[in-house]
């Protein structure tokens, strides 16, 4: 196996990696950066099994990484989709208060969204019924900026402008380890070494383990956490015109079941969030026993696991009883049947999750000389992938000696 050079590795070809090439590639026209993927293909994991959403801003405290990168990486995602013709549609979402002991918590969210700079609009229960006719509620937030858009679409103009620009995506490339001879950085690969001034680990659900490989603390371990969903049936998706959600739980870290719009003309229901008993476990009978040991002698998921026990068991029977699931569903759309519901493939999110039982909440990045590790890239990541490249590379470049 041969040892080339590169000016930039970036480990990882979902669509953070595969933006911050690019975001590399536009601010030094020349230098040639390689994208390594362990896989045959690209945005095989959280990118390709997400919910393809546009997020608008709405729910991340102001000032944060998420809130900024946020907004700033729906007007860069929007004009890009623009530019190259990658699908997308601003259908809209709601988000639906069913009681009044959830209008606190509703109107939270509104204030953070008018913090953010995101367009919000208060419904009463009879214009929510003018515009979602099936959907329960007594009170909503009508969020227009929200949309969809192809994800994976999106990765593959990125990996033709990385290639055209005389990049390259190197596949079945998994990073075995890092060594620095003093000189820049040796990768060791699968499929041979490569010397580089400079490496980017977008590494996603193996970020934290990919950090390690590099002798380096990812500060937080990734828990992986399984989405489960159904979609709904042809003669169900009239139940759903925008995207729909509940206002979420303050005391559970996750959005609760919802349904959600493809740019495929699908509709989505869910997801739940169970542990995952591998790191690429998308099914309920995949397990790989290093992975699952790792999480549940975690001293960080035992605390968690411990203060959120009975929302997870909630979680997990849903996981297994389908009339549990639509029981949820229904709190949104009381017309809904099990019939009308079909399973889905499922995804699993990378979340950090630090050794006191706190989940990061934020976008996490770390690094140093040359070197930085994207640790925590949940939702809205996607949404703000072209920002959050930007940002990686201001980093890189102050960090590199």
């Amino acid at each position: 196996m041969s040892e080339d050079r590169a000016e930039l590795c970036v480990v990882g070809g979902g669509i953070v990696g595969l933006a911050t090439a690019w975001a590399a590639i536009q601010r030094r026209p020349g230098e040639r950066v390689i994208v390594l993927e362990k896989e045959e293909g690209l945005a095989f994991h959280q990118t390709g099994r997400n919910s393809g959403v546009i997020h608008s801003g709405i729910y991340y405290k102001p000032g944060s990484m998420k809130a900024e990168t946020c907004r700033k990486g729906r007007e860069s995602l929007l004009a890009f989709c623009q530019e190259h013709g990658v699908s997308y549609e601003l259908c809209g979402k709601v988000v639906v208060a069913l009681n009044e002991s959830e209008l606190p918590a509703l109107e939270k969210i509104r204030e953070r969204a008018i913090a953010n700079g995101a367009q919000v609009e208060g419904l009463v229960q009879e214009q929510l019924a003018e515009i979602e006719p099936h959907v329960a509620g007594i009170r909503a937030l009508r969020v227009p900026e929200t949309g969809i858009v192809d994800y994976r679409g999106m990765c593959d103009v990125l990996a033709r402008l990385i290639t055209e620009a005389g990049g390259e995506v190197r596949f079945g490339a998994k990073v075995t380890s890092l060594i620095a001879p003093g000189d820049g950085y040796i990768v060791e690969t699968s499929l041979g070494a490569i010397q580089t001034k400079r490496v980017v680990n977008c590494a996603g659900l193996h970020s934290d383990r990919v950090a390690e490989s590099f002798g380096d603390d990812p500060e937080a371990k990734i828990i992986p956490f399984r989405g489960e969903y159904f979609e709904l049936t042809e003669d169900a998706k009239h139940l759903c015109r925008h995207l729909i959600y509940p206002v979420p739980d303050p005391s559970f870290p996750f959005l609760g079941v919802h349904f959600t719009r493809m740019i495929s003309g699908a509709v989505e229901c869910g997801p739940n969030a169970v542990l995952a008993y591998a790191r690429e476990g998308y099914t309920k009978t995949t397990v790989n026993i290093p992975d699952l040991f790792d999480s549940l002698t975690y001293p960080g998921f035992l605390r968690l696991a411990s203060k959120h026990w009975k929302a997870g068991m909630g979680e997990v029977w849903r996981s297994w009883s389908k009339a549990a699931f639509v029981k949820a569903l229904r709190r949104l759309i009381p017309e809904l049947q099990a019939e009308h519901l079909r399973p889905a493939p499922a995804g699993v999110r990378a979340q950090a999750l630090r050794p006191t039982g706190e989940l990061v909440d934020d976008f996490l990045f770390a690094g140093t000389d040359g070197i930085v590790h994207v640790l925590n890239a949940p939702s809205p990541g996607a949404t703000a992938s072209l920002a959050i490249g930007e940002g990686v590379i201001d980093q890189l470049e102050s960090t590199a000696s």
